[in-house]
């Protein structure tokens, strides 16, 4: 996949923006949480130590605009501390199509943070001065139902059940929602409305 240009969107509280090697603490603290590690994980980084999954997962995030994925640390714009992370992965890897995942530290969480930064990373993919996607998917597992939550606030449509799709670094699986939103939905609508 081609290389994107690193980009940071600022949302005001917080700012979207390339992760960087000190980010290692923040990644770290937010790795102790059960659900991320259960959920966006992965099995290389729980496999590895406990004093070394922070180092694992970052790697390949700090390098993935090189690899044709827009990761991007959720920052406090006050400290620039790590409270989240949103991607886009294998973008264009199908003509006009990426991947969303997100993840919000638990000091973090209850400001609808996940909605937002996912918002902001999917209206910047659709844009011409962006990624110029015409469609992001997403899925969880069902039994993650937060992170249903996160893509329905964000306007991410539910399209379907998937069968036994997610499976956890333990071997058991899950039925998954398929969601996705396209460059031609309205978008989320703001609170209140």
């Amino acid at each position: 996949m081609a290389a994107l240009q690193p980009h940071r969107i600022d949302l005001g509280d917080v700012v979207l923006r390339p992760f960087v090697e000190s980010d290692e603490p923040a990644v770290a603290l937010a790795l102790q949480d059960p659900g991320i590690l259960r959920w966006t994980a992965g099995t290389a980084v729980i496999s590895s130590p406990a004093d070394k999954r922070a180092r694992r997962w970052l790697e390949p995030r700090i390098d993935g605009w090189a690899r044709g994925n827009a990761v991007f640390a959720v920052a406090d714009s006050e400290t620039d501390q790590v409270i989240g992370n949103v991607a886009l992965r294998d973008v264009h890897r199908v003509p006009d199509q990426a991947v969303a995942a997100y993840w919000v530290s638990p000091v973090a969480r209850g400001r609808r943070l996940g909605a937002r930064v996912l918002d902001a990373a999917a209206r910047w993919g659709f844009a011409t001065d962006g990624l110029r996607l015409h469609r992001i998917s997403l899925d969880h597992s069902m039994v993650n139902e937060g992170s249903c939550h996160v893509a329905l606030r964000a306007g991410f449509q539910l399209e379907g059940v998937m069968r036994d799709y997610y499976v956890e670094p333990t071997g058991q699986r899950h039925d998954s929602h398929l969601h996705a939103r396209l460059a031609t939905d309205a978008g989320p609508q703001p609170a209140g409305s």
